[in-house]
């Protein structure tokens, strides 16, 4: 039978994605083996979210081919999607796969156990010219009708499910528009089919993942437009995505969902009152900021202020409560991020307090019209404001943990920790341990107190 080894880089989706080819690929007799076990093939799903991705990516594919030079290679991801051709000229790489192609990725590798077909490169997918603009308008068409539904498996706690992908956003530093296209969902139908799925395999928690997960609702059908940069989907919201929501909660088996990355405007007030009734969507939200500056968000290309961004935060508390896991997205050293508008910054995490920041230090990336902008950041500058944030991170998440001590509180416990004790998380995100037990893994569990 052909070895076959995956390789996933970057976000939840990646994830949900390369399971699904691992799924797919173990019906037709593949065996999943470690890379360094001498597989047959190689699947590499990639990221570009910054430079630094972007050559993790490059080294990984070298790094393979090198040590394993009979191994057929397949990259696929956003870092495939802008850097195809480069990627093809690798030794030892057979196919590279954009967004538009991502269902015909497993029959490529079964079709290679054969000796069928010859190298590929690019395909369709939203193409990328390195100006921040489409081309080959054809294959960004047939992305646009594509979505390649998705889901994690394999983990006994808990499985990420792929909703939604692209961004009309076109934020001025982000290339993610360009590497996955233009925003578009599964429907509901074929959301609640996946999870009545997951459900089936004793999995108790969906993490509901996508690019814009907010997005939810444009679905491919019939798309005959050809679009650029900046410019809307032409799929008409057809569902909302507070009727997903209220679809999932009905799917028995599953008892809990988060919601991974959803952008401020787009959790309306609907949504959270809805939530607040009582619901199987736990309090925990990841929302991106990027700034605390409304100078910088207006140069991001972002679609709120700060005004907006703390009234939305403040409601959510006003309806679910205090407890209410927060993980704040946000970006330092911003092409024009002067000291005064990092210290803004700084002044409104202290103020929205949430419980988790994510800090990424600003990536210039090829095209975008951030990249082209002459007031940029010193590396070392954002070196030192990464690491003041990072304090201040561990300070309000610190202070979020005391503040849920004495709460009671439902666990899934997950797994034997580092220390040998049992590990799971609460509703609000937050890791409990207790002394190991074998028969509660994969359940959920009330606890008094943290």
């Amino acid at each position: 039978m052909p070895k076959i080894s995956f390789i996933t880089l970057g976000c939840k989706l990646n994830y949900a994605e390369t399971s699904t080819y691992e799924r797919a690929l173990a019906q037709k007799g593949f065996v999943c083996v470690d890379w360094r076990q001498k597989a047959d093939f190689c699947l590499i799903n990639t990221c570009t979210v910054t430079e630094h991705s972007d050559h993790k990516c490059r080294n990984i594919i070298k790094k393979i081919a090198r040590q394993n030079p009979d191994c057929k290679i397949v990259v696929t991801g956003c870092y495939a999607a802008l850097a195809a051709d480069d990627i093809a000229a690798i030794p030892g790489v057979v196919g590279v796969f954009k967004a538009g192609e991502k269902h015909k990725v497993a029959a490529f590798i079964e079709g290679l156990t054969g000796g069928e077909g010859g190298k590929v490169a690019g395909c369709t997918g939203g193409a990328y010219d390195g100006r921040g603009a489409c081309k080959g308008g054809e294959g960004e068409a047939e992305a646009l009708k594509t979505i390649f539904p998705a889901y994690s498996s394999g983990e006994r706690t808990r499985s990420f499910l792929k909703v939604q992908d692209g961004c009309d956003n076109y934020c001025t530093y982000c290339t993610v528009p360009f590497a996955r296209g233009h925003s578009r969902s599964i429907t509901i139908a074929q959301a609640v089919a996946q999870a009545q799925a997951i459900a089936a395999e004793g999995i108790k928690e969906i993490v509901l993942t996508g690019v814009n997960t907010g997005d939810f609702g444009k679905h491919p059908e019939n798309v005959d437009e050809v679009l650029g940069p900046g410019t809307e989907s032409p799929c008409s919201p057809s569902e909302t995505f507070l009727d997903l929501l209220k679809a999932l909660n009905d799917v028995e088996g599953i008892e809990r969902y988060r919601i991974s990355s959803i952008e401020p405007n787009l959790i309306s007030d609907e949504i959270v009152d809805w939530i607040a009734q009582g619901t199987k969507i736990l309090p925990h939200f990841h929302i991106p900021l990027q700034s605390g500056s409304d100078e910088i968000l207006r140069e991001m290309g972002r679609h709120y202020d700060t005004a907006f961004f703390e009234k939305k935060i403040e409601y959510i508390r006003s309806r679910i409560g205090n407890h209410v896991f927060f993980g704040i997205d946000v970006i330092v050293g911003f092409p024009g991020e002067t000291d005064e508008l990092f210290n803004t910054t700084y002044d409104f995490l202290c103020r929205i307090r949430p419980a988790f920041i994510h800090i990424f230090p600003y990536s210039r990336r090829r095209g975008t019209v951030a990249d082209l902008r002459k007031d940029q950041v010193q590396d070392i500058i954002k070196t030192y404001r990464v690491a003041k944030l990072e304090e201040l991170c561990k300070t309000l998440h610190e202070e979020f943990i005391e503040k849920n001590r004495d709460r009671s509180c439902d666990v899934l416990y997950e797994g034997r920790g580092r220390s040998g004790m049992m590990q799971g998380y609460t509703d609000n995100y937050l890791l409990h341990e207790a002394p190991y037990e074998a028969s509660l893994i994969g359940k959920i569990v009330r606890i008094d107190k943290l």
